[in-house]
């Protein structure tokens, strides 16, 4: 008998290789079977501190915790086999010390098997991001939008489009970059900005809200899937699964009260 061997997980190293090559494709994933569904076809799959908003129903992504993170983490990696799996580090768990955030993303890979975390911040994280990266653990940034930061930020809106805050992102991203990290989101920075960081930084810019010039990449999935009624100006809707749960939803609630399921095809 002939036993096929599982693929290789793409690493962080292999993606990091990636720059100016193919552009690397990156999904949230959440679930083990929504893992399993969007592993063939991406590079990356990041488990979200935006499960807090996507599965929990939180306003924004500050509530996901650890524990929250690790399970979620868990059931992605064993939903997949080829993506590598990069979990976020939650708000308040790493910004206090280097120590502090390897103490956080040591469990993280511990008990999830992920291949890298991701954190948020720039030039203030880059001696963290030095620091985990010199002890192991594979780190991707995220600078412009850091949506943890949203209190401080005062909401949502583009990031670079002051000259003072072009040049504070353009800082953070090169910052990250030289501290290791292996590759850097760029979340609705102008897109001025965000080919600017592409071409100054040496490893991978994932962009949402950014440039196609990035050399990746990603959405939250349920947004690309169309999942919720908001439409944020970054996101492109691939599907209409909301509307077509509702119209499965509707058909079947149909099919109860008018008794036509189930039918003798369907009982023991």
């Amino acid at each position: 008998m002939t036993y096929l061997k599982p693929p290789k997980r793409i690493t962080a190293p292999q993606i990091m290789a990636r720059k100016r090559e193919k552009p690397i494709v990156m999904l949230t994933a959440y679930t083990a079977r929504m893992a399993e569904l969007l592993d063939r076809h991406c590079d990356v799959l990041l488990v979200g501190d935006s499960v807090a908003q996507v599965i929990y129903g939180h306003g924004s992504t500050l509530p996901a915790s650890l524990e929250m993170m690790i399970a979620h983490g868990e059931a992605v990696v064993r939903g997949s086999s080829r993506a590598l799996v990069v979990v976020d580090l939650p708000f308040g768990t790493y910004e206090e010390s280097p120590a502090q955030a390897f103490a956080t993303a040591s469990q993280i890979m511990d008990r999830t098997g992920a291949g890298a975390v991701k954190l948020e911040g720039g030039t203030a994280m880059a001696e963290t991001i030095s620091y985990l990266t010199q002890r192991g653990i594979p780190v991707m940034a995220h600078v412009g939008l850091t949506p943890q930061a949203v209190n401080v930020l005062g909401g949502y809106a583009a990031r670079g489009k002051g000259n003072l805050d072009y040049s504070r992102i353009m800082d953070d991203a090169i910052a990250v970059a030289e501290a290791g990290a292996f590759s850097v989101v760029a979340e609705a920075v102008v897109e001025e900005l965000a080919i600017s960081i592409t071409e100054a930084i040496n490893c991978p810019t994932i962009g949402i809200g950014a440039s196609v010039k990035c050399d990746g990449q990603v959405l939250v999935v349920d947004d690309m899937l169309g999942m919720f009624d908001r439409n944020p100006k970054f996101v492109r809707r691939f599907d209409d699964f909301a509307t077509r749960i509702d119209e499965a939803a509707a058909a079947y609630a149909e099919a109860v009260r008018g008794k036509a399921f189930p039918t003798q095809q369907h009982c023991y």
